[in-house]
């Protein structure tokens, strides 16, 4: 017999709910543009990084975006002047990610 189950058993006017997803709310919240989102790559101190920009909504989302991106990578990066930085050449799996989401997504350079 399960936790619910048990519960149920103790309190039978008691109706459970239904605790949606935590990403579900994620993905709604975040504002998709019209506009593409550039994916670029650079080499600063001898080391690659993918740079992100031209995101027009809100910075607490690009935030929240930078954050995820990260996670799903397991890498390092920050976010600075309205641009995510990520360690690494993950251009590929980045635009992947971010057209899985609905964004549009431009690379730029090599």
């Amino acid at each position: 017999m399960d936790l619910e189950n048990q519960l149920k058993n103790l309190f039978p006017d008691h109706v459970s709910e239904k605790v949606s997803e935590k990403k579900d709310s994620e993905e709604k919240g975040i504002w998709l543009q019209d506009d593409p989102i550039i994916c670029k790559y650079e080499k600063r101190k001898g080391k690659p990084i993918t740079i992100l920009e031209g995101y027009t909504g809100a910075t607490e989302d690009f935030k929240k975006l930078a954050k995820e991106l990260k996670q799903k990578l397991s890498v390092g990066g920050s976010f600075k002047d309205d641009k995510i930085i990520i360690q690494g050449d993950y251009r590929d799996k980045i635009m992947q990610i971010l057209k899985d989401k609905g964004f549009a997504v431009k690379r730029v350079g090599g």
